[in-house]
């Protein structure tokens, strides 16, 4: 039962999503009968796929005690083996319920989101039916990812999830930036995507196998493990937006806000994360890549803190947020805590899901994402605007709320790994962590104290709009994200919750006694949000018209472009491969079609001149027969004496 559950998982959203995709892209201008009912056939595919998937996920969570796995041979490659399965625990079911939940909140979301509301000047609800078909198709291939039992079948999930990416974030290819930012994601994950491949090739080659259990049971020499524990994290540092293949996520915000709820909190950002979790004793008997993991962690939780402080754009706030929050993650994995990064993972997906609708709702009353156009909302928007405190004080660690539980957890094996050693990494490796991470609570606090407090209090910025709260489609699924965004840490203190959180084939490292850590250790991360967030709201009271982000000065700006690493991208990278693409363009097209068509030429100039000849004057044509006959004649007597 346990194992039709897991099949049935992915497979639930994965067919209400093809059938989906038969329905008429968009209302045909002659029948808004007929566009209405595609849209309504597409809103029942689309709520009922995602609601059949929570309940299977649910029902497993109830049922899975302890790992199970399914599987049969899909194809033999002479002893290379394929098999379609699934692996199944207690994480894997705790993941599987985060995804169907988020997914569920962003269906119901867009029925209202993607609807015209009283700032648009064009018909929001454009194409709606591959719009939610393409959500169920995201969901699946996550959940693919989540309970698959063979590398082969996690790696067609993960490149699922790249194209159905793609095809959401440009989904209104009306607005400017869409098709490009979609283009970036695209091409910049794919980027990491073929490290992946190489990785998983080398690993079910060395194995005869790539069924998951066979790959972890293989002895494979350190070379190996450490080649493609590098190669796989290339492909982790794309899906999941780290240092330096995190540059597309924020871009991805041209796409719709709940597809920037589902891609932030359950699908792409988190497979790169569940991958290294699901695969971890690998990376443990490869030290090397665990230390490789924790600087880019470090880095990529530093970067995407300080790049969130200057944002102005609401939605970009919170992606850079996002990036900073992996970064948390990928820190516990490099200092040995997979229990930590996958707690963090279930309660960002709970408040940052709750961040990115509520912050949809701000937009759609407003219509504008720019918080220098917003203030005041907190009269006119009650229930958004304590969602949003909820949200932000999960995000800043702000106890009792999730992301304090879970945040302290990732802080509290990084002191360990440093002080005690207790991480396969190196103990600098803990060091750097636990120092990033300390310095990102501080931030953090200031710059969620900067939205809260630009969007929110002081007075409106656009007098002529009337925000309000949203309706009751918009309204329900921000209700009730809020819960586990506010509750989800305390089941950290549940012993059921933690076990299913760890891997059985994971070892447990002696800082991981529990998910939850009470003692003076939780001192020192309260004492960095106190701090981060008296100085925000200290320059705030200053001056409440103006932008705290202005005490930034001259970082401002760099803050802004976040260390102008785009910039240094296209430097580095787009334009010398766009030179040689043009070179070996030019080169194919005057060397290699040249040398064709003057061949072609020369021959078609000498059949020409030939021709010419043949068709001479009777005189001249005799006379040239005359000369060759004497010609002839001369060269037989020459011959003839010589010899």
């Amino acid at each position: 039962m346990t194992g039709l559950l897991g099949a049935l998982l992915p497979a639930v959203p994965l067919v209400a999503g093809l059938l989906g995709l038969l329905l008429p892209p968009a209302p045909r201008r002659d029948s808004a009968t007929g566009g209405d009912r595609a849209r309504t056939v597409a809103v029942t595919l689309g709520v009922a796929g995602a609601a059949g998937a929570l309940a299977l996920a649910v029902a497993l969570l109830l049922t899975v005690d302890g790992p199970t796995e399914t599987s049969t041979t899909w194809v033999d490659f002479g002893g290379l083996a394929v098999t379609l399965g699934v692996r199944l625990d207690g994480a894997a079911a705790l993941v599987a319920v985060a995804v169907t939940a988020v997914a569920l909140a962003v269906q119901v979301y867009s029925i209202g989101y993607l609807r015209r509301g009283p700032h648009d000047d064009v018909d929001v609800d454009h194409r709606y039916p591959p719009y939610a078909a393409q959500i169920s198709l995201f969901t699946g291939a996550m959940l693919l990812v989540v309970v698959a039992g063979d590398l082969i079948m996690l790696l067609v999930g993960w490149e699922v999830m790249g194209f159905c990416s793609y095809l959401l974030i440009a989904h209104d290819r009306r607005l400017a930036g869409a098709p490009a930012a979609a283009m970036k994601a695209f091409l910049v994950t794919r980027v990491g995507d073929v490290g992946f491949l190489l990785g998983i090739a080398l690993l079910g080659v060395s194995t005869g196998s790539f069924r998951i259990a066979d790959v972890l049971a293989h002895d494979h020499s350190g070379a190996t493990l450490t080649a493609a524990g590098l190669l796989l994290l290339a492909g982790v540092a794309g899906k999941s937006a780290q240092f330096p293949l995190h540059t597309w996520l924020p871009d991805a915000m041209a796409g719709p806000t709940p597809i920037s709820a589902l891609i932030h909190a359950a699908t792409m950002v988190a497979a790169g994360v569940y991958a290294v979790a699901r695969l971890y004793p690998l990376f443990t008997a490869a030290p090397v890549t665990l230390t490789v993991l924790g600087v880019l962690g470090a880095i990529t939780l530093l970067l995407g803190a300080l790049a969130a402080t200057a944002q102005d754009d609401i939605k970009r706030v919170l992606a850079w947020s996002t990036v900073s929050q992996l970064g948390y993650m990928t820190g516990a994995l490099a200092v040995g805590s997979p229990s930590a990064a996958l707690f963090h993972l279930l309660t960002h997906a709970a408040f940052k899901a709750l961040l990115f609708l509520a912050a949809g709702a701000v937009i759609h009353a407003v219509g504008t994402t720019l918080m220098s156009e917003m203030g005041g909302l907190r009269r006119s928007m009650p229930v958004t605007f304590w969602c949003t405190v909820v949200g932000l004080g999960a995000l800043a660690g702000v106890p009792p709320l999730a992301g304090f539980w879970s945040k302290d957890g990732v802080l509290t094996v990084a002191e360990s790994a440093a002080l005690e050693g207790t991480g396969p990494a190196p103990s600098w490796v803990g060091w750097i962590v636990w120092i990033a991470g300390l310095v990102g609570v501080a931030v953090t606090a200031w710059y969620a104290g900067r939205l809260l407090l630009r969007a929110f209090f002081g007075t409106p910025r656009l007098p002529l709009v009337q925000p309000h709260d949203p309706p009751a489609v918009l309204r329900w699924p921000v209700l009730l994200l809020a819960v586990p965004a506010a509750l989800l840490g305390l089941a950290g203190f549940v012993g059921v919750f933690a076990d299913r959180l760890r891997f059985p084939t994971v070892p447990v490292a002696g800082s991981e006694d529990g998910l939850v850590h009470l003692g003076p250790g939780v001192l020192l991360p309260l004492a960095f949000l106190l701090f981060g967030a008296a100085l925000v709201t200290l320059g705030w009271r200053r001056d409440q018209a103006a932008d705290p982000a202005a005490a930034l000065g001259p970082l401002r700006p760099v803050f802004a472009s976040a260390f102008r690493l785009d910039d240094v991208q296209r430097t580095l990278v787009v334009r010398p491969v766009r030179a040689l693409a043009r070179a070996a363009c030019t080169s194919d097209e005057v060397v290699v079609d040249g040398a064709v068509e003057g061949s072609g030429r020369a021959a078609s100039g000498l059949g020409a001149g030939l021709a010419a000849l043949h068709r001479a004057a009777l005189p001249r044509a005799a006379a040239g027969v005359l000369a060759g006959a004497l010609l002839i004649g001369l060269a037989a007597a020459l011959v003839g004496v010589n010899r």
